[in-house]
């Protein structure tokens, strides 16, 4: 069982680096590791389980996060609505978005950044995504709102990317051009 003991933290190498694809179909130790990290992702969420486990609470994370450099995502959450997003993700990529922007007015967190940064995060508002699944299908989603941003906060961790690189060094709260809050 994973628990914050293998999630890597702010600064390990693993978490700058560009994510390899995934061969597909997947190999028996990927399957593997995406089913303990949609695992991991569910257990953060249940409150006793987080007690006992001493887990902080994620909507997502991404193989980089355990310091393995492959493009496999975990997502599971529910939005305001109740529908429920639960993916293991292969491959996944953005391949169209909306020029509107948006931002969550309490900001993102990391479980791999154990600080708050304060500060807006532009996203883009609506996203496409393309992936596979473990067993090779693919799938396509379109996001809009906080799926929109969950999926991207991920997706930028296989690029190296983290949350904070997006928010305005000079005005943290400034509101980015043209974008709305995601209440």
């Amino acid at each position: 069982m994973l628990t914050m003991k293998d999630v890597v933290r702010d600064g390990h190498p693993a978490l700058r680096k560009k994510s390899t694809e995934v061969t597909i179909p997947l190999s028996a130790e990927d399957k593997e590791l995406l089913e303990e990290m949609l695992t991991f992702v569910k257990n953060s969420q249940d409150e006793e389980l987080a007690e006992t486990y001493d887990l902080r609470s994620g909507v997502g994370i991404a193989a980089p996060q355990l310091g393995v450099n492959k493009r496999l995502v975990a997502i599971h959450f529910e939005d305001d609505n109740e529908k429920l997003y639960s993916y293991k993700l292969v491959n996944p990529k953005i391949i169209s978005h909306s020029v509107e922007k948006a931002y969550l007015p309490s900001g993102e967190g990391c479980l791999s950044v154990d600080e708050d940064i304060d500060g807006y995060v532009p996203r883009y508002a609506r996203i496409t995504v393309k992936a596979f699944t473990p067993d090779g299908e693919e799938i396509k989603l379109r996001l809009r709102g906080l799926p929109s941003v969950v999926f991207q906060h991920e997706i930028d961790h296989l690029n190296g990317v983290m949350f904070y690189d997006h928010i305005n060094k000079e005005n943290p709260f400034a509101i980015p051009d043209g974008a709305s809050p995601i209440e």
